[in-house]
């Protein structure tokens, strides 16, 4: 039982990043709605990442994470619909 509410978790956790993204993409040119595309990236890039050389093998370490304002908001949608869905299971 507790599998099937952390799979549903992440399934509704997954939806409201794509959704907001989608959101996002689409609000970019639209005058009113361009600060829902509004957002900032933290982390190490990918393109300038951390390198160890160890002579035989090279290891490059980058993670980048993005956020816009559409992806907060869709995301807090899927958790409170995620909430009403939870008690039914």
């Amino acid at each position: 039982m507790k599998f099937k509410r952390n799979l549903v978790f992440a399934f509704f956790l997954l939806a409201g990043i794509i959704v907001g993204a989608m959101i996002a993409s689409a609000a970019e040119g639209m005058p009113y709605l361009e600060w829902l595309a509004y957002g900032k990236t933290i982390g190490i890039s990918a393109q300038n990442p951390i390198v160890l050389d160890l002579s035989m093998v090279k290891l490059a370490f980058g993670c980048e994470i993005g956020v816009n304002v559409a992806q907060i908001a869709a995301i807090t949608g899927a958790l409170l619909i995620y909430r009403n869905v939870a008690a039914k299971l």
